[in-house]
């Protein structure tokens, strides 16, 4: 078999090879690196992972030879838990947050969570796509070759339909591929603000079956905490999704210790998000079952609240990804290399560590492990190179985007931080 495509002169190659299972514990600090490696490529898909000039038998005069000029190759990054398409923004909110104005005030004016559900409600589906593809472009210049993508600012079936159905949009026309996921239960809507019950039963019987007969979702996601769904309500919602054949997500312990760790490890989630207030307990639960804890650094960051204790969950043997929680409210940053700067500077996690988080763990949190997140044979073709030297290099210069180019199922879609092409 001959390779349409070497790279080649890798000066470090960081493969993310696991053990078919999510990386934790000590594990996590270990990076399978290859020094003057190349890597080589067929229909998109790696067949060849070596060193020095070994690919010279498997190319011929149609194989195209690029040079990596020595840099750091990592495969894509991956952002696994995103807010993607909505409408609107909400700087109008930034003085007041700064001056210490409670969300909760914010909220009764109007603003907050309910100002986006009204801005995603009034913008067209195209409207909300020029929105999102400026985004994922910001997202695809910065590494990432893989996206979830939440609705729920809607909240109700009509423009939570609408979310989902432009990220399927974006996921033909745009180079990143979109993973979805249905959020319905993000927020309980002002008109239900008394009778959460009857929006519960709405999400349950109406707006989950719809989604999953028009087959817009493949996950279902819940909002747990104090003041949105209880742990009893979200346990409710999530069993209801896991019988439709939903695979699970939660926003977890975000703000107060309600048991959603705990929560997540009953249900057997996929992964369980935030964690900022994840008690031990529900640390180790969640270890035990496998679920991947997905940690918003850039989060805390924005809000000045606590960071996740990163350390204990390492400790506790928790496979832990990195993601950029994008939205316009508590995150409103495309920015997974600042993710993964903070994530050594707020989370206390080495260089090495992190990258695990935002590849292989990453794929772990959206059951894609099978196809993306290491550099292996017979895995898709996403790769970064970078303009740095080494893994550490990545995290301690912050700031700035380290992007040299990225390919995308084996085509090279940036070059020197310009998109080249859209599918």
């Amino acid at each position: 078999m001959k390779a349409d495509l070497v790279i080649k002169n890798i000066g470090k190659l960081a493969t993310m090879r696991s053990k078919n299972t999510p990386v934790v514990g000590k594990d996590m600090n270990n990076v399978e690196i290859l020094e003057d490696a190349y890597v080589a490529i067929k229909d998109g898909i790696f067949i060849e992972i070596g060193i020095g000039e070994n690919y010279k038998n498997i190319v011929n005069f149609n194989t195209e030879i690029n040079d990596a000029q020595g840099l750091l190759v990592t495969p894509g990054l991956i952002d696994s838990h995103t807010h993607l398409v909505h409408g609107g923004s909400r700087e109008n909110e930034f003085s007041k947050k700064i001056s210490g104005i409670p969300y909760i005030e914010i909220l009764k004016e109007g603003g907050g969570i309910l100002s986006t559900v009204k801005s995603t409600k009034e913008h067209s589906d195209e409207e909300l796509y020029s929105k999102a593809i400026k985004s994922l472009d910001r997202m695809l210049e910065l590494g990432v070759t893989t996206v979830e993508s939440k609705s729920g600012y809607g909240l109700e079936i009509d423009t939570e339909i609408k979310q989902l159905k432009v990220a399927h949009q974006l996921n033909k026309t745009h180079p990143v591929d979109l993973v979805h996921t249905f959020l319905g239960a993000h927020a309980i809507p002002i008109e239900y603000k008394n009778n959460s019950k009857k929006y519960i039963d709405i999400l349950i019987n109406e707006m989950m079956p719809k989604i999953k007969e028009l087959e817009l979702a493949e996950f279902c996601d819940v909002f747990c905490e104090e003041g949105v769904f209880s742990i009893e309500e979200s346990e409710l919602i999530l069993s209801k999704a896991k019988e439709m054949g939903f695979k699970l997500k939660i926003h977890a312990d975000e703000i107060e210790s309600l048991g959603g760790a705990e929560l997540s490890a009953k249900l057997k989630c996929i992964s369980a998000d935030h964690l900022m207030a994840a008690s031990e307990e529900g640390i180790d639960m969640m270890a035990k079952n496998k679920v991947i804890a997905n940690l918003l650094p850039a989060t805390s960051f924005n809000l000045n609240k606590p960071y996740a204790n990163a350390r204990k969950m390492i400790d506790s043997n928790l496979g832990i990804a990195l993601s950029s929680d994008y939205n316009p409210g508590s995150c409103p940053s495309e920015n997974l290399q600042f993710v993964m700067q903070l994530g050594c500077l707020g989370l206390k996690m080495t260089p090495y560590e992190v990258l695990n988080a935002v590849t292989i763990n990453a794929a772990y949190a959206i059951d894609r492990q099978n196809e993306i997140g290491s550099i292996e044979i017979g895995k898709k073709a996403d790769l970064v190179v970078f303009d740095a030297p080494n893994i550490e290099y990545l995290m301690y210069h912050f700031g700035i985007n380290h992007t040299k180019q990225v390919y995308k199922n084996g085509n090279l879609v940036v070059d020197d931080k310009v998109i080249l092409s859209k599918i």
